[in-house]
């Protein structure tokens, strides 16, 4: 005699769509990425510019900031608009942006330091933008690890604390930018602008939650 356990509920056709298309969405940059890189290799014009291999690991860092400012844009999304389903996407942002920063951090150890990976400790320690953006890649590991239904059972409350690392992750990659660009700050001040907004909105909404909860336990006494 065989036991089931309680039916888990279908995903909607219509999320499971949306998601499809956010995959293809989140793969495209490195597609685009991989098809330049296979011209370049072959023919010399991969449209990749006179550096190459900094244009490799600008745009995949690039493209792990922007994955992570949309991973924190969920929520206050879902805060506005009441759609409880955006929720569905952020786990699978964050993947993305860990996935991206990787690929970042993989570029930089094979394609910069030729293989002389034992150099990355020297040069994390000399140059503070490696610094800070080897911290950033480091805190994304935990949060990738731990993404699973399953770590966030097994970690109980703890796991809505490990990530609250999300938002030191954040603050250190647009400072990594920052100080990587070194001149025309614009495009990093931009991040740094959407950072701010978001973690700006989360403070507001803990605040009013704090200042509406005070007034009931006084209403509640008076």
């Amino acid at each position: 005699m065989s036991r089931t356990g309680p039916a888990r509920p279908k995903t909607p056709a219509g999320v499971i769509v949306a998601k499809l298309v956010v995959h293809l969405l989140a793969l495209t940059p490195m597609a685009i990425l991989a098809w330049q890189i296979r011209a370049e290799w072959l023919t010399g014009s991969g449209g990749l510019g006179a550096d190459p291999v900094a244009e490799i690991e600008h745009r995949l860092g690039l493209w792990a900031l922007r994955m992570l400012l949309l991973t924190l844009a969920i929520t206050p999304l879902r805060q506005v608009t009441g759609q409880a389903v955006l929720l569905r996407f952020r786990r699978l942002l964050g993947l993305y942006a860990f996935a991206y920063a990787s690929l970042h951090f993989s570029a930089y150890l094979v394609l910069d330091l030729r293989g002389y990976w034992t150099q990355v400790f020297e040069e994390i320690v000399k140059r503070p933008y490696i610094t800070v953006g080897f911290a950033a890649w480091l805190l994304l590991v935990p949060l990738a690890l731990t993404s699973t239904k399953a770590a966030m059972r097994r970690l109980g409350r703890n796991w809505g604390r490990l990530h609250l690392l999300v938002y030191a992750t954040a603050v250190l990659a647009v400072l990594h930018f920052w100080w990587l660009v070194k001149s025309d700050i614009r495009e990093p001040a931009m991040y740094a602008a959407i950072l701010a907004v978001l973690l700006g909105w989360r403070l507001w909404k803990k605040l009013a939650s704090r200042r509406t909860l005070s007034a009931r336990r006084t209403s509640a006494t008076g």
